[in-house]
């Protein structure tokens, strides 16, 4: 192997090491992005779906107890409002139930979703009894109430479903970011230990091969008859230098090979 393929080989292991690195610090750092943004693409919409739901449902509520003990039943801008209100929040409220229906992630979610969806229809036919001028103040805290409030506990349990998701999750992260470190640590130790062997090895395994040919040179000079002054350590110089001077002296020791031939 000529030496200019050995130092090819040389420079391409320190740079496939550098390159191994690079690669796995980037996987680690890309694995612990994908999973901390997993928490937040799932369950952190969860939560603000639940708090909108939440909202609108204290809006329709408010919409439904003004026309319930609104003594004057009759049309006017004060019942518009309320109406107008009312079909705000379910709108939003529908809007924000069916973003949640689609994002069921957590064990016993889709329960609490499903009996969300039911007890909400409860809730929207009391409302639809009130609004025909059905409901009476008793049948506000005996019916509508008991329904609002089993409508708030199951968002409320969505919504610690997955704020519990969220930091059995973290906690997930967290432990995983200290394997990462470890790892990272691990394979910078390695490659650390890689590169130095060859810092130490192969400059020194190159040297070796000039530094021999430089002193078979001296020597093969000092026999010839030919007196080397170089003073320096650079062994290439001194390989270079010997070769000039035996180009130089080339014709001086054929003739003295000649007179010893007879």
């Amino acid at each position: 192997m000529i030496l200019k393929t050995k130092l090819s080989l040389g420079l391409g292991f320190l740079f496939l090491i550098i390159f191994a690195l690079v690669g796995l610090c980037s996987f680690f750092v890309q694995k612990l992005t994908q999973d901390a943004q997993n928490i937040l693409k799932n369950n952190y919409d969860s939560l603000v779906y639940a708090k909108n739901m939440s909202s609108s449902l204290e809006d329709m509520l408010a919409a439904v107890s003004s026309g319930i003990f609104n003594i004057a039943k009759e049309k006017s801008p004060q019942t518009d409002y309320i109406t107008g209100l009312f079909e705000t929040a379910k709108g939003e409220f529908d809007k924000n139930l069916k973003a949640e229906n689609n994002n069921i992630t957590e064990i016993h979610e889709k329960e609490y979703v499903d009996s969300l969806n039911r007890n909400y229809n409860l809730f929207l036919d009391l409302c639809a009894h009130v609004k025909k001028g059905k409901g009476d103040i008793t049948s506000y805290f005996t019916e509508l109430i008991p329904a609002v409030t089993k409508v708030r506990q199951l968002i409320d349990s969505i919504n610690d479903v997955n704020m519990q998701a969220v930091v059995r999750k973290n906690n997930i992260t967290k432990t995983e970011s200290s394997n990462i470190v470890t790892a990272m640590a691990i394979t910078g130790t390695l490659c650390a230990v890689l590169a130095f062997i060859y810092f130490w090895y192969f400059p020194f395994y190159v040297s070796n091969s000039i530094s021999y040919l430089s002193t078979r040179m001296k020597e093969l000079l000092r026999k010839i008859g030919l007196k080397s002054e170089i003073k320096t350590k650079d062994e290439s110089f001194v390989l270079l230098h010997s070769i000039e001077m035996l180009e130089t002296n080339f014709d001086k020791i054929e003739k003295k090979k000649t007179r010893e031939k007879k």
